[in-house]
């Protein structure tokens, strides 16, 4: 019997993070055959293209999709997801998978369900079920919708897909397969590397022997035009610590430009000598930076997630990850700069929390695999309830 093609598009940089271990176990099955597609964002130097990452972990590319139009708004959003689904849509008639599967809820995973299924391709989604703010609470719903084979990261989500009318035999909590990466940096902590000589970026080398704080903050895209407005509120509030400041570059959503420009308007106006600015970091590498850090300060999803498990003490900023499930490190705040600050010196007090694995224990990649080549593949869908 000829081995289960499984195709995993990957189109931003998170993405990769978020799917390696899984990618792993299924490169590594000798009944499933791995056909990697690196799409959109995640093929751009300008987000932090994550191609060098993924030859250097040995992974074979089988398709590069470039989709993405410049304009970082609305408009070029839906456009980008048009594009997508046309050059999917070609990448998928050439491999000729048994299954596509797609992660999480980027605008971009939309063109991935969308082609799959018009090819009647089975469509398996990593993620589905979560609550959040912003466009993508409708995007993941959709591909929920879409998907055939549900791979979610906790009970709770697993709850919400079977209330969707999804057929409870085909949705799975296998855990976040990003915590799997987590497990492996909790065993062995230490910051082996110099993030300065590794990845470069802008900015003075700091010393980071007396602490610093991580920030990553991505625009909100139905706030997209307050975009600019919010990181120079978040700008403000780090500008008072007395640490060093790791900043990581945005994600190519609505409003990137105005976080952009905040950024770059701050460097050029106040003085940033404690600042540093990186576009990106191997997954490894980056949960290291955050275990060993005072607090991770932003609105990304690896505070809700992995830092939950690494106890890492978090400022959660504005209605991006609104709903979603965390843990007792998560402060929860809005864009004022007054409130960014008190949020972050609570957290500065506080130190590290207890692990609180909420999405997994560490397994995630290996049942990921397994569900992947033991499920029943369908494309015909009938609502439940």
């Amino acid at each position: 019997m000829e081995p289960r093609k499984i195709c995993v598009v990957v189109t931003a940089r998170p993405s990769y993070s978020r799917i390696k271990t899984a990618l792993r176990a299924i490169d590594d099955h000798p009944e499933l055959t791995l056909q990697l597609v690196i799409a959109a964002s995640a093929l751009l130097d300008r987000y932090g293209s994550v191609v060098k990452q993924v030859e250097s972990d040995g992974f074979q590319i089988a398709e590069r999709v470039f989709m993405v139009l410049e304009g970082e708004n609305p408009t070029s959003m839906a456009k980008t997801t048009g594009m997508g689904v046309i050059e999917l849509s070609t990448a998928f008639l050439n491999l000729a998978p048994d299954v596509v599967v797609t992660i999480a809820d980027r605008y971009e995973t939309m063109a991935t369900a969308i082609a799959a299924s018009y090819m009647n391709i089975p469509l398996a989604h990593i993620q589905g079920g979560e609550v959040t703010g912003s466009i993508d609470e409708k995007v993941r719903h959709a591909i929920t919708k879409l998907a055939d084979i549900h791979l979610v990261a906790c009970e709770s989500a697993k709850e919400r897909v079977v209330r969707l009318g999804e057929r409870p035999e085909a949705v799975f909590n296998t855990g976040c397969p990003s915590i799997d990466l987590a497990a492996e940096v909790a065993a062995a902590p230490a910051l082996d590397f110099d993030p300065f000589k590794k990845y470069g970026g802008v900015g003075r080398v700091q010393d980071l022997s007396a602490g610093y704080v991580v920030v990553m903050q991505h625009p909100v895209t139905t706030e997209y035009q307050s975009s600019r407005d919010h990181v120079e509120q978040t700008l403000q509030a780090v500008a008072k610590l007395d640490l060093p400041v790791l900043w990581f570059w945005p994600n190519v959503d609505a409003g990137a430009d105005g976080t952009s420009s905040g950024i770059r308007s701050f460097r050029e106006r106040n003085d940033a000598d404690r600042f540093h600015f990186f576009k990106n970091m191997a997954p490894h590498d980056f949960l290291r930076l955050l275990i060993n850090s005072r607090c991770l300060i932003g609105n990304s999803s690896v505070g809700i997630r992995e830092c939950a498990y690494l106890g890492v003490p978090v400022v959660n900023i504005g209605s991006r990850q609104s709903g979603r499930q965390r843990g007792p490190n998560v402060i929860d705040c809005g864009y004022d700069c007054a409130q960014v600050s008190h949020a972050i010196d609570r957290q500065l007090v506080h130190g590290h929390y207890e692990s609180a694995p909420i999405y997994g224990t560490g397994q995630a990649g290996i049942e990921i695999a397994s569900r992947l080549l033991r499920c029943s593949l369908s494309v015909i869908k009938r609502l439940t309830y």
